[in-house]
């Protein structure tokens, strides 16, 4: 008996790295790879090959250190069954609950809004430099699409839930694939480029905000917390740091090993055309490419991509909405939920016609209010919430993570000015 006991106290002892840590690993890992890595070496490979490697460096830190302090920021509400919104009002008040529903849905919002453009431009490209077809008039064809994700979301929600859960770990496996077979393309264009020292500082910074956006899985966050401190109670923290570390490692790896391969086998020049034709980068390798598997697996691994993608935080910006409203209004939840699809969809196709830059509306929309949330607002709360002092993490870590989050937010008013 007393050894079924210890045997029982080991498998769940929070200084043990389980298989069960690894998929949850996985899980974070995957809410993280979407359509923003697409875009990805567009914007990081922008400033050159060392500004890159600048970013490589950091990119592990600040996506570990912010999301382990989000994690502890949920692990400190009283009740171990509080999710993110929860801990908030116990924190902050009902004020800051909803301010923070507030952020938490221009956070998501404008990633459906980014994800109508993707979509439309994809297929776009794909009719036009692969089937040889004439563009079908960017109304009719936005609109089409946009219309078939949503009805997947409103009429098969189960089904389309299961069906990008299922995709994510395809894509991965494509993504590197692909990084491993454009390696006899990589050149030296992009380092025979000479750096310029006194601009990497600025060249780094503006790049700080896709990074936020690209490695970002703060979404999966609470039900991650929630279930870490139902399994190891008090020693909840050294399990989400641990596996939220793992994670980190596991996105630096993988997505920055794709970002060097796509810029090493494409020129400055090419990159720079990528970002004024408003494609994701395996668009344009396909339209660049005389490989025939590239040239029709990049779209269809774009678009499936941007697919799944658009369904989770279509149904994350729809809730966050009715909540929005709900809280505000006594007219009948019905009616708001459908006030409130009807409002997504077309705000989204207006956006879809009218074809503003991608990696813009990630700079100026996306990243500014997710590095409010998973940057500052933990940092804030280990600096005035009694409940933080025993989740506090060291000061140059609060220092870090601070700096990352101003510098994605100042970064974005920097360059809209």
């Amino acid at each position: 008996m007393n050894t079924t006991t210890s045997a029982a106290s080991s498998a769940q002892s929070p200084s043990k790295f389980t298989y069960k840590d690894f998929t949850w690993c996985l899980s974070l890992f995957g809410t993280a790879v979407g359509a923003g890595v697409l875009f990805l070496p567009i914007k990081a490979g922008a400033g050159g090959f060392w500004p890159l490697v600048i970013l490589a460096l950091i990119a592990a830190p600040m996506t570990w250190f912010a999301h382990k302090s989000l994690a502890r920021f949920v692990l400190s509400a009283k009740n171990p069954e509080a999710d993110i919104t929860d801990t908030v009002e116990e924190h902050f008040g009902k004020t800051g609950a909803n301010l923070i529903t507030f952020a938490y849905f221009f956070a998501i919002y404008p990633i459906v809004l980014i994800y109508g453009v993707g979509i439309t431009n994809t297929v776009d490209s794909f009719l036009v430099n692969q089937m040889g077809m004439e563009s079908i008039p960017r109304w009719l064809l936005s609109g089409a699409l946009i219309a078939a994700m949503t009805a997947g979301v409103v009429f098969g929600k189960e089904l389309m839930l299961k069906a990008t859960s299922a995709l994510v770990y395809p894509l991965v496996a494509i993504l590197l694939a692909l990084s491993f077979y454009l390696i006899p393309d990589w050149n030296s264009s992009m380092m025979s480029v000479a750096p310029d020292w006194s601009a990497m500082p600025s060249v780094v910074w503006l790049a700080i905000p896709i990074i936020v956006f690209s490695f970002n899985h703060s979404p999966v966050i609470s039900q991650f917390s929630k279930e870490q401190r139902r399994v190891y109670g008090e020693d909840a923290v050294k399990k989400t740091d641990a596996i939220t570390g793992g994670a980190a490692m596991m996105l630096m790896g993988f997505v920055m090993f794709f970002v060097f391969s796509v810029v090493l086998s494409l020129s400055p020049e090419q990159l720079a055309m990528a970002q004024e034709q408003n494609i994701s980068v395996l668009s344009y390798l396909a339209n660049v490419h005389e490989s025939p598997l590239i040239s029709y697996m990049g779209p269809l691994v774009a678009f499936a991509a941007i697919t799944s993608s658009y369904f989770g935080h279509f149904l994350g910006a729809h809730e966050g909405l009715v909540g929005l409203i709900k809280s505000r209004s006594e007219t009948p939840v019905s009616k708001i939920e459908k006030a409130s699809l009807i409002f997504i969809v077309v705000t989204t196709w207006i956006v879809a016609i009218v074809n503003p830059s991608i990696l813009g509306m990630i700079e100026t929309m996306g990243a500014p209010m997710i590095a409010a949330i998973l940057f500052l607002m933990p940092v804030f709360a280990m600096q005035k919430v009694p409940a933080m002092a025993k989740y506090k993490t060291s000061a140059p870590v609060q220092v870090f993570t601070a700096l990352c989050g101003i510098a994605a937010i100042t970064s974005v008013i920097y360059g809209a000015l």
